[in-house]
């Protein structure tokens, strides 16, 4: 016992050099994390984004719509009459420019006639839209406030997140008011998420609520790395797992509304294919990376450059390419006239070359028509394919023909999607939208239609 008891004496007297060295924290600052200086300087930056619409509403439904209920009640005209009803949004915005240039979710403001934003300070002012893009759910607001410039958050570099950064999430979920949750960046190059056209998200588990859209996603500099967009929830609360727009997208966008112009990206002008194991091993890859070229338009800067159907592409500028929607999401982020490089693989070698960023073309006159009468085809619009009608439309960039751009109403509703392709109609070839036009001149009550809709075709007949 007494031997056990040495030897325990002997290892504490060795260990008391180790806790002795120990430094001790001489002030609060160094017992406490706080975010609290990121805080301050960012906050001031996030703003409430109200938008208000008008919507009209059809009191023709549930049990009123019944005759009997109506004479029960007494039909004075009213019922089935549409009304006019207000439909509010809240979300979050970012001020990106002293100026008062705010960036939010185009989700946020989409159909509002009427835009306010209310700062940090609780001062309130109406907003101008200067430019939407659905595509990435994006919107820019500007506000002015004469003689002063606003705190403004800077654009930081979403490409150098790395899976494990502190992040803060600053918006105004539920309503409540301005509120700031932290995590960590949990994923990067989300891509299957849904939510846009260019799928390349930052995932985190900051706290995002309803009305957190439109919010900044700022990093431990006190810059902008994301525009926080969506939760995944089944319950429409955050279960941690939200989703940022990078910032590298949406300068671009920012960009676009300081010039004033359309948002324009450039055009790679192919379709593109994941690859599997099974492709990585008939290709000769170690893994499943980079994305299979299944075929591209003759106008296509990678055409151009070298590239043919059977190249996987494996890096842009550098970065690596693990799918065709990082591909998409690169070339987006590029500029149009600017000179990228591109590594290919073809017959088990790695190439590289370079190619010009350019903007589909418009090959053929667009001719956007709204097509009214008695037809099918009322209430939508229409336009001639071109490689920058389908690339709107997220075709295939040989596409041809005619494209719906927008259903509006009408009996198209019932039977047509943005994206269709209109192929025949009473067994004419549809080629424009003037031989659309003309076929439906002259037919009299009966439609046998064929559409294109995401590859499959699909015929319908319609009785007049």
């Amino acid at each position: 016992m007494r031997t056990v008891i040495a030897v325990l004496a002997a290892a504490l007297m060795l260990a008391a050099p180790v806790w002795a060295d120990t430094a001790v924290p001489a002030s609060k600052s160094e017992i406490v994390l706080s975010f609290a200086p990121v805080v301050k300087t960012t906050a001031p930056a996030v703003v409430n984004v109200y938008a208000s619409s008008k919507v009209v509403a059809n009191d023709d439904q549930g049990v009123l719509a019944d005759p009997f209920f109506r004479r029960f009640f007494g039909d004075d005209g009213s019922f089935g009459q549409p009304r006019e009803r207000v439909q509010n949004s809240l979300g979050s915005g970012v001020i990106v420019d002293p100026s008062g240039l705010i960036v939010t979710n185009n989700h946020v403001v989409q159909g509002g006639t009427d835009i306010r934003v209310v700062l940090a300070d609780k001062r309130e002012f109406e907003a101008k839209l200067l430019l939407t893009d659905e595509r990435t759910d994006l919107a820019v607001l500007k506000i002015n406030v004469p003689d002063e410039k606003l705190p403004a958050l800077k654009l930081g570099d979403s490409d150098a997140l790395e899976v494990g950064d502190l992040v803060l999430a600053i918006g105004n979920p539920f309503g409540v008011g301005q509120t700031v949750t932290s995590g960590i960046v949990s994923a990067l190059a989300r891509t299957q998420v849904g939510i846009t056209d260019y799928q390349f998200f930052i995932q985190t588990d900051a706290a995002i609520n309803p009305g957190n859209s439109g919010g900044a996603l700022v990093n431990m500099a006190g810059q902008l790395v994301g525009i926080n967009t969506a939760i995944f929830s089944k319950t429409g609360g955050s279960i941690g797992i939200g989703f940022a727009i990078p910032a590298n997208m949406v300068r671009t966008v920012v960009q676009s509304a300081e010039n004033g112009t359309a948002v324009k990206r450039p055009w790679l002008g192919v379709e593109l294919q994941d690859v599997t194991q099974d492709i990585a091993d008939s290709v000769g890859l170690a893994r499943p990376e980079g994305t299979l070229i299944v075929s591209l338009h003759p106008d296509s800067p990678l055409a151009k450059a070298g590239l043919k159907r059977g190249d996987v592409v494996l890096a842009l500028e550098g970065k690596p390419i693990e799918n065709s929607r990082e591909l998409g999401y690169r070339a987006a982020t590029s500029a149009i006239g600017s000179k990228v490089i591109v590594e290919y693989q073809r017959g088990g070698k790695s190439i590289e070359t370079s190619a010009i960023m350019m903007a589909a073309p418009e090959t053929v006159p667009r001719d956007v028509t709204l097509f009214a009468g008695k037809s099918p085809f009322t209430g939508a619009v229409l336009a001639n394919l071109s490689p920058a009608v389908a690339d709107e439309l997220d075709l295939p960039a040989e596409s041809t023909g005619v494209g719906i751009m927008a259903v509006k109403g009408g009996p198209a509703q019932r039977f047509f999607r943005k994206g269709d392709m209109v192929l025949e109609v009473n067994g004419t070839k549809i080629t424009d939208v003037k031989t659309l036009g003309t076929v439906l001149d002259q037919t009299d009550g009966l439609w046998q239609i064929a559409i294109n809709r995401g590859g499959r075709v699909l015929k319908l007949a319609v009785g007049g």
